[in-house]
């Protein structure tokens, strides 16, 4: 057990769905054995949830990573003592709730930082609420940068043969469109080359998607491509990458969902963020809910492991008992084979 990477795992904001997709994850006895888990949190609002779903499980606050027990049955939550349940209304925005998920935030990162722990994973925060709470990120991702002093970085999403990392993310489309340039492109095909391998993946083919309809056609519809992506592409190819692109986004996509390219590069938040949703969201329109929601987000570039679900807060179900599982248990699988990968290799 010893020899298992601690895994961190916020709580997420606390009237979302994170803290009950968190302990639903920790029932499993599997991830007891693959890993040592620790939420990150208030153990007041995760005893709540256990008691209001009736989840048959002991929450043990803990001061310090040492004092966890890391037992199947007796879940460790770092308790950071920083939300009134009383207060706490399942899917309302609150200062409260922004602050808390804040926290538990900025202290996974610094236990990861110390290397008290292996690596982190992150439940869904609001960033409305967090904004509400003065804490002005536009995401995750960007609090990560901050945090731990990170310059060059990329969200990578990862959803079986589907691996999409971005050219730029939590920006307006006309900043987005700004932001396509030769060595930010060349930036993240590096980070994607890297992320295939530490997650086990054999097939290093990278796919570009280009950035207007038809990959610009020649100029017709724009000038990126021939001014920006090609030539980040072609300096690829000379540094050494499999790499293949400007391809047409419309055609880029189906041909990564059958695994013909190892990763794809996206210019944009939804250009990569809705095929990979496609592929790895199923919505059930007659229960009015999602039957399933698979999809990591992982954060590469930092000095330390970040996954994430790659789903939000889900304030409509929260408290509710019906949000599942399956992303916060890929998203701790993934975190330890990034640890283990990390560990390996050094």
């Amino acid at each position: 057990m010893s020899s298992l990477p601690i895994i961190g795992i916020t709580m997420g904001d606390p009237a979302s769905i994170g803290p009950e997709v968190a302990v639903k994850a920790l029932l499993d006895k599997e991830i007891y054995e693959i890993c040592r888990p620790l939420l990150v949190g208030s153990a007041d609002v995760f005893r709540h949830i256990a008691q209001r779903l009736d989840l048959k499980v002991q929450i043990n606050p803990v001061v310090s990573v040492s004092k966890a027990e890391f037992v199947h049955g007796v879940i460790d939550v770092f308790d950071l003592k920083n939300v009134n349940v009383e207060e706490l209304e399942f899917g309302q925005i609150s200062a409260m709730c922004g602050h808390a998920s804040f926290e538990a935030v900025k202290k996974v990162i610094e236990l990861a930082l110390a290397q008290e722990i292996d690596a982190t994973v992150t439940g869904p925060i609001n960033k409305k609420s967090i904004n509400e709470a003065g804490h002005h990120f536009a995401g995750h991702t960007e609090i990560y940068a901050q945090l731990t002093d990170t310059k060059k970085y990329a969200m990578l999403l990862v959803e079986d043969k589907m691996k999409v990392i971005h050219v730029s993310t939590h920006v307006s489309l006309r900043r987005a469109c700004d932001l396509v340039k030769k060595e930010r492109i060349l930036q993240v095909v590096d980070l994607l080359h890297n992320g295939m391998i530490s997650l086990g993946e054999t097939n290093l083919k990278i796919g570009v998607a280009g950035l207007n309809p038809h990959a610009g056609d020649s100029g017709l519809f724009g000038t990126e491509e021939a001014e920006e992506i090609l030539p980040a592409v072609e300096k690829a190819r000379l540094l050494g990458f499999d790499v293949e692109g400007p391809v047409p986004p419309d055609t880029l996509f189906a041909k990564a969902a059958t695994g013909y390219y190892g990763g794809v590069v996206a210019m944009y938040h939804d250009q990569g963020h809705i095929p990979f949703k496609l592929t790895g969201f199923r919505w059930n329109a007659e229960k009015n809910q999602m039957d399933s929601v698979r999809g990591v987000n992982i954060t590469m570039g930092l000095p330390i492991i970040r996954t994430s679900v790659d789903h939000g807060t889900a304030f409509e179900i929260a408290g509710r008992g019906i949000a599942s599982k399956e992303a916060m248990v890929l998203a701790i699988e993934s975190a330890v084979q990034l640890s283990n990968y990390r560990k390996e290799g050094a």
